[in-house]
């Protein structure tokens, strides 16, 4: 027997739990949403909330201890998404941007050179932009072909 597809949200400040929501729905997909905070979640027996302690990285531990090959991640942590395509997992970002075996080793190269940048001073400001329904559409499209892809999968 396969086992069942389950789309783990890093949570804490994801833009797009309501467009994950939907699409689990759709599929009929369990939904665990890990936050270490109090977050609230719709009343619907395929979505979770789960609760973690407080601490750097223990949302991310909880995820990347339990997401494999069959399982969905929603995270715009790229540690955190390396770590789970390393698992197998599919792994998208709230702008729609799948993370990939191939894409996962440049994508934390660039992260750990702006976080170099900034700690010298050399960029400031900065940080996610908001936002755009462009951004939604295209995170729509992009879980959408996910558990399409997965669903395809040999087990």
């Amino acid at each position: 027997m396969t086992q069942p597809t389950v789309i783990y949200v890093d949570a804490d400040a994801c833009p797009v739990k309501d467009e994950v929501y939907r699409v689990a729905g759709r599929y009929g997909l369990a939904v665990k949403v890990v936050a270490n905070g109090g977050l609230a979640v719709p009343a619907d027996p395929l979505i979770e909330r789960v609760l973690v302690a407080e601490g750097p990285d223990v949302a991310d531990d909880w995820i990347a201890a339990r997401a494999g090959p069959r399982d969905i991640v929603i995270t715009a942590d790229i540690p955190l998404a390396s770590r789970c395509v390393k698992a197998g997992a599919e792994v998208l970002a709230p702008t729609g941007k799948r993370f990939t075996p191939e894409s996962i080793g440049m994508t934390l190269a660039s992260r750990d050179l702006m976080t170099h940048l900034r700690d010298t001073g050399v960029i400031t400001g900065g940080g996610p932009r908001a936002m755009k329904a462009t951004d939604r559409s295209a995170f729509l499209s992009a879980l959408d072909n996910a558990v399409v892809r997965l669903r395809k999968k040999p087990t």
